[in-house]
Parts: C-alpha cells; structure tokens; sequence
C-alpha cells in the first residue's frame, strides 16, 4: 500500500512538473511569465483603482498590497480551475492509451498552478519589505490555512467539471465567463467596506470572497475571520471535496469513449 501511494506520489509530481515546463516551453522569457503575467496585470489595475477611482486615499493605505494579495489568489483559482477542467482532453493519450488513475491527470494539472501561485508569493513578500509592512505569526498561519482551503476548492472543481468538459466542451467557454463574474463578485479591485452590511454579507457567502477577503486582511491588517467561521468554511470545503471525490468517481468511468 505504501509503495503504491509513493508511485502515485511521484507520478502526480512527473506529470505537474511537465506541466510546467511545457507551458512555457516556446516563450522567450519562460519561466518569467509565471512571475511578470500578475505583475503587469496588477500594475494597470493598481494605477486605475488607486488614481483614478482613488481607493487608496479612501480609506484603505494599504491598497496596493491587498490588491496584489487579491489578485494572486484569484488568479491561482482560476488558472486552477481550468487547468483542471481541461485536463483529461489535454491529456488524452493518458486516458485512452495507458492506464494512469484519472484522479491523478486532474490533480497535477492542479499541482501546476500551486507551483506558478508560490513563485509568485516571493513577489508579494518582497511587496511587503517594499511597503515595510510586517505580517503577524497568525497571519501568516491563516493565510495558509486560507491557501489550503482554495486549493481544495480548485481540486473539487476539476473533479467535478472535468469528466463533464469532455463531452461538453461549453463548459469550457462558460466556466470563462464564470471567472470573470466572480472576480468582480470579489473584493479584489474594490473595498468590501464600501458595500452595505447586508451586501458585504451576501459577498462573503462565495467561499471565494471568503478566502480573498479574510487572508489579505489577515495579513494585511490582522483582521481574521471568527473561529466558527473558520471551523464553518473548513468543514464546508472538506464536504465538498469529498462529494465532488465521490461524483468524480462515478462520472469518470466512460470519459475514454468520448475523447
């Protein structure tokens, strides 16, 4: 049972890391992009948001920073998320050609993400030096508590979408038009506090929102979400995982006959 788990181990990692180098295989900067696409995104953003719509002087002085926090979590859910929904076609000899466990194919498209979003903490930590700005021990540690929960959202989501993406590629283009959605369903760009009390209530029901909002305001301000909450969204994300483990399961069995 051990040696099993250690080949699946292994093989998860092989397929991630070839993920990896695949994606920016042909680019000129390669691995760069993995640090300069958020960057750039994150520099138009920042420029609009803090002087034109002048968020930071409204409240909030570390804009900049909880931008960028915001930004980098979106942005690993969602390269997450389509990575993982895409990743029995992308990788479709391995489904009709040699038996590797489908969980595997879906996870490491996932794992890929996980790499690309911890290059690009070192970024935001050196953000953090730049705006000489500290985070506490419980930040930090909720902050991966947060990352741990996000990551197990991007998980279930794969497992859920991606034996339905192959044979209804639409998912594809609707999950597309999902992300954008939730963006800005986010608070990402904008302060939550700029909402009413009973909106912000509705926004922080999207677990999305959820671990946007509280682990940049744990790090950033110290501010942390109460501990039912936590135990609440915990149990939550674990359910769903494992519910979607379980559709996945059933739903995988036939997805060679229509790739």
């Amino acid at each position: 049972m051990m040696k099993k788990y250690e080949n699946y181990k292994e093989l998860l990692f092989r397929l991630a890391k070839m993920d990896f180098k695949l994606r920016y295989h042909a680019s000129v900067l390669g691995y760069v992009w993995a640090i300069l696409k958020p960057l750039l995104l994150f520099a138009v953003m920042n420029f609009v948001f803090s002087n034109i719509f002048n968020f930071k002087n409204n409240g909030t002085p570390y804009y900049s920073l909880e931008l960028l926090t915001g930004l980098l979590l979106f942005n690993f859910f969602a390269e997450g998320t389509t990575a993982g929904i895409a990743s029995l076609v992308s990788k479709a000899q391995l489904v009709t050609k040699i038996y590797v466990p489908r969980w595997i194919i879906v996870v490491s498209s996932t794992v890929n993400s996980l790499f690309v979003f911890l290059a690009n903490l070192v970024v935001l930590f050196l953000f953090f030096v730049l705006y000489h700005k500290v985070p506490s021990i419980a930040g930090i540690l909720m902050f991966i508590v947060y990352i741990s929960c996000l990551y197990m959202l991007v998980v279930a989501t794969g497992l859920l979408l991606a034996p339905l993406y192959v044979r209804f590629r639409d998912i594809g283009m609707i999950w597309e038009v999902l992300l954008s959605i939730f963006m800005y369903a986010s608070p990402i760009v904008y302060p939550l506090t700029i909402m009413p009390p009973q909106i912000q209530k509705i926004i922080l029901l999207n677990p999305l929102a959820f671990v946007i909002y509280f682990g940049k305001q744990g790090l950033i301000q110290n501010h942390f979400s109460s501990a039912f909450q936590t135990v609440l969204f915990l149990a939550i994300t674990l359910a769903t995982l494992v519910a979607c483990g379980w559709l996945f399961r059933k739903t995988v069995r036939t997805v060679a006959e229509y790739i």
